[in-house]
């Protein structure tokens, strides 16, 4: 009994005392031990969570994963303090005109932040994918936990805020495959042989270079104009990217073809009538 009572004693020791702190041994070995089983579990999770991330992805987060456990291990201090006798509500209250500008402030960046770790882990977001976004179509260049780089078509570079794809609507043209339809419209007078312009669309389709054989363009009678019988051409390409430049070949064709098929692309025209008005005086 003698000897357990010196074990409790030897606990209760205290290494620092006054008015508001009571450090005894037993608070450190406790925050020791809290220490220890806290960078366990904490190393748990980080294996759990990325077993099945890529080593880039992995990366990134471990870093960002770090800035969480050094919060993890201030509110364990913060808990060991006032286990140990420590008024924090003093510390708390004078910091908390402190910590609540910093929130306003450390707003963006936070949802930045998380917006960045749940594009690693959900794996929605790839290098080398094309999307589009505000109205502007770009390959991902670079993602990371703030931001996100893409480079324009003609060659600009985006810098996106990663939060920017949890508010917004994002199309990810390459999520799926990396082949996509595009279309050409075109118009061609009334009375033209409508099945003669068919086969002459197909066949600018077909005869292109940068045109996916393996799927069969399409042609569709789309309306009636008010000038022009509409026309529109389908195709597939595997380069979202230089789509552009196919639609434009093959316009140049279909306007070759046309004039050789004697096939008229005709221009919006009106009617004007003058009514002349006789005054009687």
């Amino acid at each position: 009994m003698e000897m357990i009572q010196d074990i409790i004693d030897f606990f209760n020791l205290s290494l620092i005392k006054t008015k508001d702190i009571n450090l005894t041994v037993g608070a450190v070995v406790a925050l020791v031990v809290a220490f220890v089983l806290t960078s366990i579990v904490l190393k748990m999770i980080r294996r759990i969570v990325t077993r099945k991330l890529p080593s880039e992805d992995k990366n990134k987060f471990i870093s960002i994963f770090q800035f969480i456990q050094y919060l993890v291990y201030l509110f364990v201090i913060m808990f060991t303090l006032n286990a140990s006798g420590v008024n924090i509500s003093v510390l708390l209250t004078a910091s908390a005109a402190i910590f609540l500008g910093l929130g306003f402030a450390l707003q963006q960046l936070f949802q930045d932040l998380i917006s960045g770790i749940l594009i690693i882990l959900d794996q929605s977001l790839h290098v080398g994918d094309i999307i589009e976004i505000e109205d502007k179509v770009c390959r991902v260049e670079k993602i990371s936990l703030r931001s996100t780089k893409a480079i324009t078509r003609n060659q600009r570079v985006m810098v996106i805020p990663n939060h920017k794809f949890l508010s917004d609507i994002l199309f990810n043209w390459t999520q799926n495959s990396t082949v996509i339809r595009e279309s050409v419209s075109v118009g061609v007078a009334y009375g033209s042989d409508t099945a003669l312009v068919k086969q002459v669309l197909i066949d600018c389709a077909k005869n292109n270079p940068s045109v996916l054989k393996t799927h069969e363009p399409l042609v569709i009678f789309d309306n009636f104009g008010d000038s022009s019988l509409d026309f529109e051409l389908f195709f597939y390409v595997d380069d979202a990217f230089a789509s552009p430049n196919v639609k434009s070949d093959l316009r140049f064709e279909i306007d070759k073809q046309f004039r050789a098929n004697k096939i008229s692309i005709p221009f919006p025209q009106r009617d004007l009538h003058l009514i002349s008005k006789t005054i009687i005086e």
